[in-house]
């Protein structure tokens, strides 16, 4: 469940959130992107976004040792492809969230062109289509281990 919570916001951010804050002048897209990014450190998203790993983990240990280890592969490949979706967010997407929150009140800056070009947007959008296609093929392949978990005498 969490892990395709996870995929619908990073689709949501790919699809409509980051098109939307494209068109909007250098004020609205600081100001906006600040505002949701503080928004989304809540322990709910966090609970999804980190549970997601963990217990994806947690189901793959236990079934290591599993009578019927069928979903394994699955529950494994969905491990290891949403690994690198939380590398990816911690090295590259919050590096550049948070410093954009670090150049404070809009109305306070400056250059706020400056500021935006600095959050590099088409990187930032790049890196998390990354993480659409990892975490729907995570979120697919639990899809799958669960379809053979059910097929199990």
């Amino acid at each position: 469940m969490t892990s395709g919570l996870v995929t619908g916001v990073f689709l949501l951010y790919a699809h409509t959130i980051m098109p939307g804050l494209r068109r909007t002048d250098d004020r609205t897209f600081v100001g906006a992107f600040q505002a949701i990014d503080r928004a989304i450190i809540n322990p709910i998203f966090m609970a999804c976004f980190f549970g997601a790993l963990v217990l994806s983990g947690v189901a793959t240990g236990l079934l290591w040792n599993a009578e019927h280890r069928a979903p394994l592969p699955w529950v494994a490949g969905a491990f290891l492809l949403y690994l690198p979706v939380i590398v990816i967010t911690l090295a590259v997407n919050v590096p550049r969230n948070d410093a954009l929150k670090a150049a404070g009140d809009p109305d306070q800056i400056v250059d706020l062109g400056r500021v935006r070009r600095d959050f590099d947007e088409a990187r930032w959008w790049r890196w998390n289509l990354v993480r659409v296609g990892l975490s729907v093929a995570s979120f697919g392949c639990l899809l799958v281990a669960l379809t053979e978990y059910g097929s199990l005498p």
